[in-house]
């Protein structure tokens, strides 16, 4: 379906505004910064995943012709006050912030930073890496989240407290258990006992990369004026601001981060990880130093997503209702607290109107590298769960596997799990247009095919987003944006611009600027940039309407109330003779500089709630029964994308999305050997899906407008991760009658489970 409202510049496909610099190597990414009498900067880093780090001797490293300095976690300026206060105006650092970026008196992970150099040239550098000497004392590490919880495990952090809330009794010694969530709705208990069929099962996922191609990197100046400037590939530069402004204490208005082009992000860049740690070498040596990680570190030493454990049961009456719902969630934060566990709970069952619901979600430290964002964070692992035991439930009950779930679907109206209702959404909508494909209607024919069929669902996110433009005199606008664009987002916010204002989406021109050309701006990720962003451009378009209806009002010496502004065209009352007053956008432009100047406007917009989306996937797999490799054969995404700005952009998200999650379901897997060293640490080893692996992924974009956006916007980068996991598996199961419930299914897991079904 479509959206009912008629658009001139939203819903078609210009050519994207970056698009010329990007295909003739013109943009400028992180690796590409030079600065005179630049500095090369290297990590030295722990080869254990948990130890004391008794001493550390730089000496022989500092004595290497070349290397200009050396750092360690003794270089770093404490916090003079607890997190979340402020002294002097200076930030402070978030929890375990400085602990992650430069171990302390102990390393918590394979390749946790204990020293960095820098050096004349990165050969230099390397070498001198050798030379700094780190005694250690081993301790016994825990890298699996369930074994972490236990008792005789080895604990991480001393001063973390076990069971962090409310819900647990007062923690009496330290633990791995960084916090325990839980959401209750209704009488569980009593949901299942009103049950005829019960299901209950548990999963397991590994971590998942985000593979972007271009690895981490930053790159820091000193003036004589103190003030620091940082070159990063980001998808928040206000978040790479104020984390260095806080680990380094020092003014947020005395750090200006620079946006750089960025290779690919998917959640996974905004974290800091080198730009702090250059800034230190930068300040000893008065030489500005760049940092770039090698791929193994990126595997190693940033975040993926949590492996995670996951049971689920589902209780349902003979007719399909579904009466209550229970789920446990264990997560992997890595060393530090804060896993993607409250989007694995908000996602969990939010398809679905269930009376009686109980989740409870445990975040749990171990001795790995920190989690970070991947794409709708949390959610597939936990939707992995919960539809695979859906389709289940449907197999069992003898019904559709989407009449189950329009039986069940929530709607507007509906309690979330949480207890928030749903404003207005697409999920019939969708649940419907897959039902009614021709792909779900087709017949599947062969040995060793099976088709599966999963949802999806992503909160979408707001948060504070700044932007200003000014109208130049040849009728083209300038829009100055704090986002960085890892998506498109130059296109759909000047595109939304455009349509406010009346005007050819050629004739805006974005720029992303630094963190003192324009005012905060929240991190590009979580589906919020085309919502939050195209809310601003929309508030600058009012203002340019208002502000050229004034001046219009001016030359033809009316009343601004007399002139109105419709599709880029200004009109007056008739002049003397009675003939119609009348410019296009374009003409009263040029007639700006003689008539008071230029129109320049800025807008700010916060908090605003974005609109929850749906998708749904249909998966057609071959398995081979001799080897256990699985094919793609066909597959269809079907996503509620509230209004498609640009349709291109919007098919390529949700494809690359549908892309992501098949490579968590078949191929993709974290492989770590005893002492905590990934093994698989390469493009090489590390398999993600190419387009050798893939069918072209067909797409349906359904639109139900956002009732909480002037254009009826929803996020639609995040939601097409979330199904293929679970779509896979149970496409899996009707091609094999095998359940697999641990990812991936590589070759060798579906031959294992192949060979244990025929007693081989």
């Amino acid at each position: 379906m479509v959206a009912t409202q008629e658009y001139r510049v939203i819903g078609t496909r210009p050519i994207r505004h970056d698009g010329a610099d990007k295909v003739t190597g013109r943009a400028q990414y992180g690796a590409d910064v030079r600065l005179p009498g630049m500095l090369y900067g290297k990590v030295k880093r722990s080869p254990h995943a948990h130890a004391i780090i008794k001493r550390i001797d730089a000496s022989k490293a500092l004595a290497l012709p070349g290397v200009r300095a050396v750092v360690t976690r003794e270089d770093f300026p404490p916090s003079p006050v607890g997190p979340g206060e402020m002294a002097e105006g200076v930030l402070t650092p978030l929890p375990h912030l400085v602990d992650r970026l430069m171990a302390g008196k102990k390393a918590l992970f394979k390749g946790h930073p204990v020293a960095a150099v820098c050096a004349v040239d990165p050969h230099t550098a390397e070498d001198a890496l050798d030379l700094i000497e780190v005694e250690y004392e081993v301790l016994p590490a825990v890298f699996d989240p369930r074994e972490a919880m236990l008792d005789v495990a080895p604990v991480l952090h001393e001063n973390l407290a076990a069971s962090r809330t409310a819900l647990d009794s007062a923690p009496t010694k330290p633990s791995n258990i960084a916090a325990h969530r839980e959401i209750v709705r209704g009488d569980v208990e009593k949901g299942f006992a009103e049950a005829d069929v019960i299901i209950e099962r548990e999963f397991h996922t590994s971590r998942f990369h985000q593979g972007y191609i271009e690895p981490h990197n930053g790159t820091a100046e000193w003036g004589r004026d103190g003030r620091l400037t940082i070159w990063t590939s980001t998808q928040g530069l206000f978040g790479v601001r104020n984390a260095v402004a806080g680990v380094l204490q020092m003014p947020v208005s005395k750090v200006t981060v620079k946006a750089m082009e960025i290779g690919g992000g998917f959640g996974g860049k905004n974290q800091v990880y080198l730009e702090p740690v250059a800034a230190l070498l930068a300040k000893k040596t008065g030489k500005p130093v760049k940092m770039t990680m090698s791929r193994d570190e990126v595997f190693e030493a940033t975040g993926p997503t949590s492996s995670t454990y996951v049971t689920v049961k589902l209780g349902a009456k003979k007719d399909g209702t579904i009466t209550a719902a229970q789920a446990t969630l264990i997560y992997d934060a890595g060393a530090y607290p804060g896993s993607p566990l409250n989007g694995g709970m908000n996602g969990i069952f939010a398809p679905y109107d269930i009376p009686n619901i109980r989740i409870d979600g445990y975040d749990v430290v171990v001795n790995l590298s920190k989690t970070a964002a991947y794409r709708a964070p949390g959610t597939p692992a936990a939707m992995f769960a919960s539809e695979s035991v859906v389709n289940e439930l449907a197999d069992r009950l003898g019904m559709d596997p989407m009449d189950l779930r329009l039986k069940n679907a929530a709607r507007e109206g509906s309690l979330r799990a949480s207890g928030q209702k749903f404003a207005r959404i697409g999920n019939i909508e969708v649940m419907e247009a897959a039902k009614n494909h021709p792909h779900y209607r087709s017949e599947l024919e062969g040995p060793n095919r099976g088709r599966g069929v999963a949802m999806g669902f992503w909160g979408n996110g707001s948060n504070e987003t700044s932007s200003s433009a000014s109208v130049n005199n040849d009728g083209t606008v300038n829009l100055v944006l704090g986002s960085p664009d890892i998506g498109g987002t130059r296109a759909t916010l000047a595109m939304q611009l455009a349509e406010t204002l009346g005007i050819r989406a050629e004739d805006v021109i974005p720029r992303v600027v630094d963190t003192d050309s324009v005012g905060f701006t929240a991190n590009t990720g979580g589906s919020r940039t085309a919502f939050a962003g195209g809310w601003a451009a929309y508030e600058l378009g009012l203002q340019i309407r208002k502000a050229m209806v004034e001046r219009a009002a001016r030359i033809w010496e009316c009343s601004p109330d007399e002139v109105t502004y419709d599709a880029g065209v200004i009109s007056g009352p008739p002049d003397g003779e009675g003939n119609a007053r009348r410019m296009t956008f374009a003409e009263l432009a040029a007639r700006l500089p003689r008539t008071g100047g230029t129109i320049e406007v800025g807008a700010n917009v916060s908090g605003r709630q974005a609109g929850p989306a749906f998708a749904a996937h249909i998966a057609d797999v071959e398995v081979d029964p001799e080897t256990g490799k699985v094919t793609i054969l066909r597959y269809t995404a079907i996503q509620d994308v509230g209004t498609a700005i640009h349709p291109g952009y919007v098919e390529s998200q949700i494809q690359g999305g549908a892309a992501q999650g098949i490579g968590m379901a078949l191929s993709e897997e974290y492989y770590l050997s005893a002492d905590g060293r990934m093994t698989n640490a390469s493009f090489l080893d590390y398999r993600m899906p190419t387009s050798l692996d893939l069918p072209m992924i067909e797409t349906v974009l359904v639109e139900v407008p956002n009732p909480g956006h002037p254009y009826g916007v929803r996020g639609v980068g995040e939601v097409p991760i979330v199904p293929p996991l679970a779509a896979i598996q149970t496409a899996i199961a009707n091609a094999t009658g095998i359940r697999l419930t641990s990812l991936p299914m590589s070759p060798t897991a579906v031959l294992e489970a192949l060979l244990a079904r025929d007693g081989g």
